[in-house]
């Protein structure tokens, strides 16, 4: 493979502090070289990426990839397909598949099909629990042996505290994280989207906040007990945020992540509301049907207070990570009454365009955008990963970050298309990922 020299780009490397005009130079799969200046080998190549940002490889901690079991839906192979496309190089791939994720045969499935596709690297997260049923520990050492990098039971909260404290206990011996589906399922029960005035507008049962938060409390405490690492996944609620917040004050192990989807709607979009980012104009997210099962998802979107909640932790560090919690699902389970419709949207293609927005809203700066999408997960799940140090793999994204593209699903690489911001028109795109220095996505230009 040839040696590739990206000339003249902004790079931001969250991981060093850097950002400022330079030149990447890869070479046999890694990062050569970073600064101005920089030499292009005999026979490298040359590529002029002035006006692009020059970033390392995006990370995602949280995604279904539904093989085995659903590849009508997505597979392992078009799930890293989609990730190339949305700039991601690794992603850690939620157990919730036909058969459960949950012993080391298991594991080690989706890490070679993960290899046999070579668009991205695909981690797996195993079950906390035997078929996530919540009542038998799985055996979390050997999936960590054969791969896995955390241990979740995401799609059902682990209702029994027991069960919870000797999780986190197990996990702190194989140091690794548990990502937590925080969710009181009594109080949650056959709500269909958040509880508040637009529920009761639309005659809709409500979810609570109330329902993370206080899930999202005892599992803090469980964690100052037992000393180990905590993952809130999909942070939705003001509540969580101050709870976070508070206890990392505390000393407490607890890392987070907040979606696209939570960040840029609120549960006003149930009703067919435009989002609420103020870079989005009206011609950009056009209004949909109310009862629209694109905006169905598991934690539901909230109000308008808690978007700005988690928009503000993504900001001050209190939420370390952006992550998909891409859902793929067919029509079959979306083209039903709202309440009856499956939770959740694909996100790997859209997450950077719109984190972007809220840099042009102003509510996040651009370098903080890039390292909550790969420096920030890369340490929440202790990946190596998320950096253009010398030396590191070449996991490296293109992006200008001007350009205009409409939403189609249709044209997704995912094998699903219940996106909620079908015929958006999002700014910033990808141009070009590379994997390990290989070329794994080109746009259209």
């Amino acid at each position: 493979m040839r040696p590739l020299l990206l000339r003249g780009g902004r790079v931001i490397d969250p991981s060093r502090g850097y950002d400022q005009t330079a030149d990447v130079l890869i070479d046999d799969g890694k990062i050569a070289a970073v600064g101005a200046g920089v030499g292009a080998p005999d026979g490298a190549e040359v590529r002029d990426v002035a006006g692009r940002i020059v970033a390392p490889g995006l990370v995602d901690v949280h995604v279904h990839l539904r093989e085995p079991g659903n590849e009508d839906e997505e597979t392992v192979a078009t799930g890293a397909r989609a990730a190339a496309a949305g700039g991601f190089t690794a992603v850690c791939a939620m157990p919730n598949t036909d058969p459960v994720t949950d012993n080391q045969a298991a594991v080690g499935f989706i890490v070679r099909q993960s290899v046999r596709a070579g668009f991205a690297r695909v981690y797996p997260i195993g079950a906390v629990s035997v078929g996530q049923r919540g009542e038998r520990l799985a055996e979390m050492g050997e999936m960590v042996g054969a791969g896995a990098v955390a241990v979740s039971d995401d799609g059902r909260p682990v209702a029994s505290g027991h069960l919870m404290r000797t999780v986190l206990e197990y996990a702190r011996t194989f140091d690794i994280p548990v990502a937590d589906h925080c969710e009181e399922p009594t109080l949650a029960a056959g709500g269909a989207m958040h509880e508040g005035l637009v529920a009761t507008r639309l005659g809709l049962k409500g979810i609570p906040a109330a329902a993370e938060v206080v899930m999202v409390q005892r599992d803090l405490l469980l964690a100052e007990m037992t000393g180990a690492h905590l993952h809130v996944a999909h942070v939705s609620a003001a509540g969580t945020v101050r709870a976070i917040r508070e206890a990392r004050a505390r000393g407490v192990r607890v890392t987070a992540e907040a979606t696209p989807h939570h960040f840029t709607l609120t549960d006003e979009a149930v009703a067919g509301a435009l989002a609420s980012v103020p870079a989005f104009r009206q011609e950009d997210a056009p209004p949909v049907e109310p009862y629209d099962t694109h905006a169905k998802m598991s934690p539901p979107l909230r109000s308008e207070s808690d978007r700005q909640a988690i928009v503000g932790a993504l900001s001050d560090g209190v939420i370390d990570a952006i992550a998909t919690d891409h859902a793929p699902h067919g029509p079959l389970e979306k083209d039903v009454e709202f309440e009856r419709a499956a939770n959740g949207v694909i996100g790997l293609e859209t997450s950077l365009a719109l984190t972007l927005a809220l840099v042009r809203a102003g509510d996040l700066a651009l370098p903080r955008a890039v390292e909550r999408l790969s420096s920030g997960p890369a340490r929440c799940f202790g990946l190596p990963y998320g950096t253009l140090a010398t030396g590191a793999p070449a996991d490296v994204v293109l992006v200008d970050p001007d350009r205009a593209w409409k939403v189609d699903p249709q044209r997704f690489h995912s094998r699903s298309r219940n996106s909620p911001f079908a015929t958006w028109t999002l700014r910033g795109r990808v141009i070009r990922t590379y994997l390990e220095g290989r070329l794994v996505h080109r746009s259209e230009e």
